[in-house]
């Protein structure tokens, strides 16, 4: 599978282009900004967008989806936890100095057991709340890939000391979701390098 990973924006979030060489349809997720990138990357792959994902609904990693969608005609997939926190874009935006980003319109929830399916892979959804209240991570199993979105970092976790975010919350997700995974799974964070599940059992001060 092709997987490109391009740091978006003023936050340098994480975006992930995940193409299947068969068929070349591809799934994006967290485009926050810098879509024109973005999509240079897929014409490079001659990739078709079918799926845009949104980890949640923090600007940095949504602030770009209307226009990826505008431009791809692909649907957008976010937790409806995440619904009143994408309302307040306008003042996430005021907080970082930046333009308001247009607002996207979800065209379907993404929920745990829901799974979107790319050639031979499927993208298991994971519900990791703390970070937000609709915080979601992405298991790919036949990849043995792990997009966290800001829940599990390389030394770290997300933060939650902004609006939703739950302290206690996030240490359940992450012991209840992504600490069972495979040890050797490559861990995809929202910013930041990659890590793997078992260095962030071992190494993890938060943890």
């Amino acid at each position: 599978m092709i997987h490109e990973i391009l740091p978006v924006g003023l936050l340098q979030c994480n975006c992930s282009i995940f193409g299947d060489e068969q068929n070349r349809e591809a799934i994006v997720v967290d485009p926050g900004d810098d879509i024109g990138d973005v999509l240079q990357i897929l014409r490079r792959h001659g990739l078709a967008v079918k799926a845009i994902v949104i980890t949640h609904a923090h600007i940095d990693h949504i602030g770009g989806a209307q226009q990826l969608k505008q431009a791809t005609g692909a649907s957008v997939y976010m937790n409806a936890n995440d619904a009143a926190l994408q309302k307040m874009l306008p003042a996430q935006a005021a907080w970082l100095g930046m333009q308001e980003p247009e607002q996207v319109e979800i065209d379907a929830p993404a929920k745990e057991g829901d799974r979107l399916v790319l050639g031979a892979a499927e993208f298991h959804v994971l519900e990791t709340p703390g970070h937000t209240p609709g915080s979601i991570s992405l298991w790919i199993p036949a990849e043995g890939k792990l997009v966290a979105g800001d829940t599990l970092f390389r030394d770290s976790i997300g933060r939650t000391d902004l609006p939703g975010g739950d302290g206690k919350q996030i240490l359940r997700s992450i012991h209840a979701k992504l600490l069972p995974l495979p040890g050797d799974t490559l861990v995809i964070p929202g910013h930041g390098e990659n890590t793997t599940i078992e260095r962030e059992k071992r190494l993890n001060p938060f943890l």
